[in-house]
C-alpha cells in the first residue's frame, strides 16, 4: 500500500478524476460533482488526496482488510459489474455514478449529512529489477477506484473517511480481481449493510 500512497501528493499524483455526491441528514440526495482531478487547485488537490490516501494508508489487517468477493451472488455480481464499468469509463459516465450513489444511499442510514467520494487512478507498476536499464519499465497498469464515505464537517466539506474501499484489491504489487480492500475507521457494525452489498468474506 505504501507503493500507492507515496504517489498521492499534489506533485506526483496520477489521479484522473474525482466524483462524488452529498447526502443530507434526512438521507436525501443533495447534489453531486464530477471533475478532472488535475484541474483542481493545489489546495483542493491536497485536501482530496488526504481523503483518498486514508483508505490505503490505514492500518493493514486492522482498519483495512482484504476480502474475497462472493461471486455466487447475483446482487454482488451486479455491483461488481457496476464498479468495473465505472472504472473502465474513468468516472466519466454520470448515469453510472448516480446508480452507485443510489445503491450506497439505499444501504446506509446516517443521522448526519455525509459525502461519497470516488477517485480514479491508473498506476504503471514498475518492474522490480537491479538492471538500471529496465527500472522505468512497467510490469502492468493497475487501474483502480477508491471510495470514501465521509461525514460532512461543514457544508459540503468532507471530513476523514469512516468507511471505504479500494477496488480491485492490490495484492503482491498486482491487480487482484478476486478481492477488494475494505476500510473501517472504527466499528464495522454500522457499515455491515454496505459490506454485504459488496458480498465479501474476510480473508484470513
Amino acid at each position: 500500500m505504501l507503493e500507492l500512497t507515496r504517489r498521492m501528493t499534489p506533485s506526483r499524483t496520477s489521479f484522473t478524476r474525482i466524483a462524488g455526491c452529498y447526502v443530507d441528514k434526512d438521507g436525501d440526495f443533495d447534489g453531486s460533482f464530477n471533475v478532472n482531478f488535475l484541474k483542481l487547485s493545489q489546495k483542493d488537490k491536497a485536501k482530496n488526496l488526504e481523503i483518498a490516501k486514508t483508505i490505503p494508508f490505514s492500518k493493514t489487517n486492522v482498519q483495512l482488510k482484504r476480502y474475497k468477493i462472493d461471486e455466487t451472488s447475483r446482487e454482488v455480481q451486479g455491483v461488481v459489474q457496476l464498479l468495473n464499468a465505472i472504472k473502465d469509463c474513468g468516472l466519466k459516465n454520470d448515469a453510472l455514478m448516480d446508480t452507485l450513489y443510489d445503491i450506497i444511499m439505499e444501504n446506509y442510514e446516517s443521522r448526519e449529512p455525509y459525502g461519497v467520494m470516488i477517485f480514479h487512478d491508473r498506476y504503471d507498476v514498475p518492474v522490480k529489477t537491479s538492471d538500471k536499464e529496465r527500472q522505468w519499465e512497467s510490469e502492468e497498469v493497475y487501474e483502480y477506484l477508491i471510495c470514501a464515505l465521509c461525514p460532512l464537517a461543514d457544508e459540503y466539506e468532507p471530513d476523514k473517511p469512516l468507511w471505504g474501499f479500494l477496488f480491485p484489491a492490490f495484492t503482491d504489487r498486482s491487480c487482484d480481481w478476486n478481492h477488494i480492500n475494505i476500510f473501517h475507521a472504527h466499528s464495522k457494525e454500522e457499515y455491515q449493510s454496505l459490506d454485504r452489498l459488496l458480498g465479501v468474506e474476510e480473508k484470513d
